[in-house]
């Protein structure tokens, strides 16, 4: 018989195969920070928190944040309601790249990671193969970018998460990372960002994880809705699914090789808006372009979002910026491509008003918030 806390709505029996599945694979990734000199004291691994110390020589300093996955878990939700695949992989992926990508921002390098999942019911962790699925992407990610996994939370939030039908269960995803800065030098502040620097362009994978709700309202009013195929053979719902690109290796490359960078800016919320971040009275000139991703081109050609829409929603290709002086440009765009990343100069920083001149299509973009 269940407890009186079961039939109201949270259930540990259902939850517990999820949260030991969660534990062990976080004891797997124990050891992945090692390679900078952060070791997970491994008697203190517990739901109640991380434990770990920098055992290295350099003097340093450390970058913690927190970020929310969004909506993009609801779109791999409804593919496995019409699929048998999960999708899972990949948004845990996701999950933890929507934080690592923001915390190399400052110049860190990933060590801790800690997950958070709140549910629609204590129901939806019961599913084992979607529960693998994600601890097996987190998994993954970790070693790729070389943290730990060591605690985490899931609760089930009955009276708080309602998914948009036809959805029927959901979690909302989230996670915060530390970052090591060693050296302490190597910390990037955004503040030398100056007229006559060069905008680099760093490609995406795809959609990652911005312009989503847009993409859930209009894929639902397609006849095929996520099942639709897209020039490319692909459907609607896989083309969306694509995991985010680390780009931790990218910066770290660069930061090995004391490259000058003045700036880095993950190509998130506002699309190609975001490039003009910076407060400060500057114009963005961006006078060429990357591949623009299938699912993004399919938006504007065929469901007829106007461009100006769509470069302030999606990230059009660009996953990350990298603002740097003219005289470090060559080695930028040789060192990220040895590293196996595409990237192309783009553009130039001048004084003037603040907002991004887009000059392959002519547009002008206000910069994010405006």
């Amino acid at each position: 018989m269940k407890s009186a806390y079961a039939q109201s709505g949270v259930d540990y029996s259902i939850m517990e195969p999820f949260k030991m599945a969660m534990i062990e694979a976080g004891k797997k990734t124990l050891h992945f920070p090692e390679k900078r000199d952060v070791y997970i004291v491994k008697d203190a691994i517990h739901a109640h928190g991380a434990v770990f110390e920098y055992r290295g020589n350099q003097p340093h300093i450390w970058c913690k944040t927190q970020e929310d996955l969004g909506n993009k878990n609801w779109i791999a939700e409804w593919m496995y309601q019409n699929t048998d695949k999960t999708y899972y992989d990949a948004i845990a992926i996701d999950t933890a790249l929507i934080v690592v990508n923001d915390v190399i921002a400052q110049g860190a390098m990933p060590v801790v990671f800690n997950d958070q999942l709140e549910a629609s019911s204590s129901g939806w962790y019961a599913d084992k193969k979607r529960a693998q699925d994600f601890a097996g992407g987190l998994v993954k990610i970790c070693e790729e970018v070389g943290m730990a996994l060591p605690a985490g939370e899931s609760a089930s939030c009955a009276y708080l998460i309602n998914p948009k039908p036809p959805v029927k269960q959901i979690a909302t995803l989230s996670g915060s990372v530390t970052g090591i800065i060693a050296p302490k030098e190597n910390l990037i502040t955004g503040r030398d960002l100056q007229a006559g620097d060069h905008i680099i362009a760093v490609a995406s994978s795809g959609l990652h994880a911005n312009g989503i709700s847009l993409v859930i309202k209009k894929g639902l009013e397609l006849k095929e809705q996520f099942l639709t195929k897209l020039p490319n053979g692909h459907t609607l719902g896989e083309e969306a699914l694509i995991p985010t690109r680390s780009y931790v290796r990218l910066i770290e490359i660069l930061l090995e090789n004391k490259i000058k960078i003045h700036a880095l800016l993950p190509g998130t919320g506002d699309g190609v808006g975001k490039i003009a971040f910076d407060k400060r009275a500057f114009t963005y000139r961006i006078h060429s372009w990357l591949k623009v991703p299938p699912l993004m081109e399919f938006f504007h050609q065929q469901i007829g979002v106007e461009l100006q829409d769509c470069l302030k929603t999606f990230n059009w290709g660009a996953g990350y910026y990298i603002y740097a002086p003219a005289g470090e440009v060559d080695a930028i765009l040789s060192l990220g491509q040895k590293a196996g990343y595409e990237l192309a100069d783009v553009g130039v920083v001048e004084d003037g008003i603040r907002q991004t001149i887009f000059e392959p299509n002519k547009i002008t973009l206000t910069p994010p918030g405006e």
